[in-house]
């Protein structure tokens, strides 16, 4: 492997170049991108990486374990590894936000008062700030004062979209309790603006509609006929659209000109907004931040489906490669985050990571059934302690005596972490808890408890904790060189979703517009028809 780039994405030709390069390094690692750690003891999973890079790494500091994901190898790492971080990080797409004001200069962000930022923590804030002041610039270029915001949440885009820049909001989302909750928002956040207005001056707030977007069909269907009527402030009750069902684009110019916007539509709902602005004429121009790639329908996966939401581009299938649940999950990883961990919070993710490996061999021997049923356990756990990690990096301060231990993915707390908890870390990623197997034998009942199984009585933790403790080391190494591929990962699902868009001749770019630390989902495509 050899350093290259640096790519550019400014055409097809380039973009596809880019994504074949990012495919040929990605190809050699795909074990370690399908692997879950959660089977790293069961199934030797270190073994899978060159031994010499192991070698190295179980010694390394924390601090420069959690900087890999980041691109940064020490002079002394062999000469193999640090290639391989060097090359990974040379291909993925840089998320600082430099390129926001080159891309539009007189962009004017204007800060958000206590009446619409009500209800909104620091991220939401951030991410609202900035991305209703690109949708404004957006519409203002392609003459369009109509905006419908895709998986709209609680409203927060929309009512500043309304109240603060004065455009036409379509809010939809797919839960009705947030189409209620943005319509009583709205309501209260208008007599505040009404009252500063002349008497005579009409000020309309988002109208919520609530729908499941099962297809760009369906969406497409929306966009040509939610402004028939004028019914802003109103909730309404659109209901679910079959994929089969055909929703023909209107081919009249009565319609205003749109604009689709989403705030980290979810999953396929972020590719629906691609198709629609494809397909209908009277969407202009596009500003999605998609996010949640572990949640993308996979053509190979899924079977022959033109609607797939990954891959969406003809040179992505081209290229052969594909990613599966595991590998997609990865795409959930901030190399910003890795990076500001603190050692305590880095050394307490480790292990946890190998309690949990360790629990799954518990879970393999003495409830197969349960592992034939179920072999996908602890989502609620997981998006429990990402919530936390992410609360402690918007505060910028860990303070390990007030933070639970992380949330396992089984999603049960099991103790608080203080310094007679810290005595054992020596700098490595070594668990060191004092009285482990104690800690251990009572992560396994937590989850044993929480996921309703019997006890059995025979089970030996102190001896198979005693097992896999020499290899618990390798947990750290194992599970950075991981993490390390999931912005490369992201990278190329972002990249196919622009080069759909290229190869349909619309002009389109991706671009980083939040702070990564704050926001890690922090790339907009962005695009509008000529």
């Amino acid at each position: 492997m050899s350093r290259r780039g640096p790519f550019s994405c400014e055409s097809a030709t380039e973009t596809l170049e880019w994504m074949n390069a990012i495919a040929d390094f990605l190809k050699p690692f795909k074990p370690l991108m399908d692997a879950h750690v959660v089977n790293f003891f069961k199934d030797r999973l270190w073994e899978s990486i060159d031994e010499e890079w192991m070698d190295c790494l179980r010694e390394e500091s924390v601090e420069n374990l959690v900087n890999i994901p980041s691109g940064i190898a020490m002079d002394y790492w062999p000469s193999s590894l640090q290639d391989f971080i060097d090359t990974l990080h040379s291909l993925c797409l840089p998320r600082e936000a430099k390129q926001l004001h080159k891309m539009m200069p007189d962009l004017h962000v204007m800060s958000l008062g206590s009446v619409l930022s009500q209800g909104m923590n620091p991220k939401k804030k951030h991410e609202v700030e900035i991305l209703s002041a690109v949708i404004s610039k957006v519409a203002d270029n392609v003459g369009a004062r109509t905006i419908i915001d895709v998986g709209s949440g609680q409203g927060y885009l929309a009512q500043v979209l309304s109240f603060l820049y004065q455009l036409a909001v379509v809010a939809i989302d797919a839960s009705s309790h947030h189409g209620s909750v943005t319509s009583a928002r709205a309501v209260r956040i208008k007599k505040h603006y009404s009252s500063k207005l002349a008497e005579n001056k009409h000020l309309n707030g988002p109208e919520a509609v609530t729908c499941h977007v099962l297809s760009s069909n369906m969406l497409t269907s929306l966009a040509t006929t939610l402004f028939e009527t004028d019914s802003a402030e109103e909730t309404r009750e659109i209901g679910q659209a079959s994929e089969d069902q055909n929703f023909p684009c209107s081919k009249e110019n009565a319609a205003p000109p749109l604009i689709l916007a989403g705030l980290h539509a979810c999953g396929d709902l972020s590719v629906n907004m691609l198709r629609t602005f494809v397909d209908c004429q009277e969407v202009k121009a596009l500003v999605g931040i998609g996010c949640c790639c572990n949640l993308l329908s996979e053509e190979y996966l899924e079977g022959t489906s033109s609607q797939s939401g990954f891959p969406v581009s003809k040179g992505a299938k081209l290229t052969g490669i594909n990613f599966g649940k595991n590998a997609r999950d990865l795409a959930c990883q901030s190399a910003e985050r890795w990076r500001s961990l603190s050692n305590n919070m880095a050394l307490q993710n480790f292990g946890i990571h190998a309690f949990r490996a360790a629990f799954q061999i518990v879970f393999d021997k003495h409830y197969p059934d349960m592992m034939a049923s179920s072999p996908s356990i602890g989502r609620q756990g997981k998006a429990l302690r990402r919530k936390q990690s992410q609360r402690v990096t918007e505060n910028k301060a860990i303070d390990c005596k007030k933070e639970a231990l992380e949330l396992t993915e089984i999603g049960k707390v099991y103790g608080k972490c203080n310094e007679k908890d810290l005595e054992g870390y020596q700098g490595t990623c070594s668990f060191g808890l004092s009285d482990e197997y104690a800690k251990f034998e009572e992560f396994c009942y937590s989850g044993i408890t929480r996921l309703g199984l019997p006890p059995v009585k025979d089970i030996n933790f102190q001896g198979l904790w005693k097992q896999v403790k020499p290899f618990s080391v390798l947990v750290g190494p194992y599970w950075t060189l991981r993490a390390a591929l999931g912005p490369l990962i992201e990278t190329f699902i972002l990249l196919d979703k622009l080069l759909f868009l290229q190869e349909q001749g619309i002009k389109a770019a991706i671009l980083p517009l939040f702070d990564p630390v704050i926001s890690p989902r922090n790339v907009a495509v962005i695009a509008q028809k000529i």
